[in-house]
This record gives C-alpha cells, structure tokens and sequence, in this order.
C-alpha cells in the first residue's frame, strides 16, 4: 500500500489529545496495514483517548463490527523500562478494501469534534 494512502489517518492521529511523537504506518504485502503510535500516559486526557480509539475501532458495532483492532504493543518491560517510554499503541486492520482514509472519516465521525478541541473531550 502507498504510503499517501495512510496521510489522512495519519493527520487525524496528529490532532487526538496525547498523541505523541512519530506515526509508524505499513502494509504486509496486500492482506492488511497498520497504523502505530505513542499515547502520552502522563496526559490528564490519555486514558479518554484510549477509551474513544477503542470504542470506535474494536466495539463500535456489537453486531457488524468494524474489520479494525486497537491495542497496546510493548517490548520486554524487564529489559526496557516502564510504558512511559516503551509502550505503543497499533490499529490493525486485515481486510484491504477498508483503507487508512476509510478509518479516519470513522473515527472524525464519532470521537470529539473538532477532534483538537480540549474542551470537546470533557466528560462531565
């Protein structure tokens, strides 16, 4: 897969409170792709991030679910260091004709809008 396919997804991720550093993206040949990245543990919205990535990418639909899992990804803690350095977060997905552009307009659809817009993510 091109690399220009993962920029929409990619420019998304940018925006979602704590989510820092470098987006890895990739393809294994033409069965599926995946998008990984680094949540800032430390931020007062991280765990809001995760609970929003992984309900619309891992439960969204109980009965059609969407062909995405996101999980946390981590070296040997016992050789590394703690998740503030190590741990990492994926978005895989194994079907091909639901592309990185396809998981973003999901995603822009149903966390916070604008998804940049602090205020928006505040659970009251």
């Amino acid at each position: 897969m091109d690399s220009r396919a993962f920029t929409k997804l990619t420019e998304f991720l940018e925006k979602v409170p704590a989510v820092t550093g470098e987006i890895a993206h990739g393809s294994e040949e033409s069965e599926s792709w995946w998008v990984k990245f680094t949540i800032d543990t430390t931020h007062h919205l991280a765990w809001n991030t995760i609970q929003e990535l992984g309900h619309v990418l891992n439960y969204l639909l109980l009965d059609e679910r969407l062909p995405t899992s996101f999980y946390p990804v981590s070296p040997p803690p016992y050789m590394n260091g703690g998740p503030e350095e190590f741990l990492s977060w994926v978005i895989e997905c194994e079907n091909m004709d639901f592309r990185p552009g396809t998981c973003a307009e999901w995603l822009e659809g149903r966390m916070p809008r604008p998804v940049d817009e602090i205020s928006e993510w505040e659970i009251e």
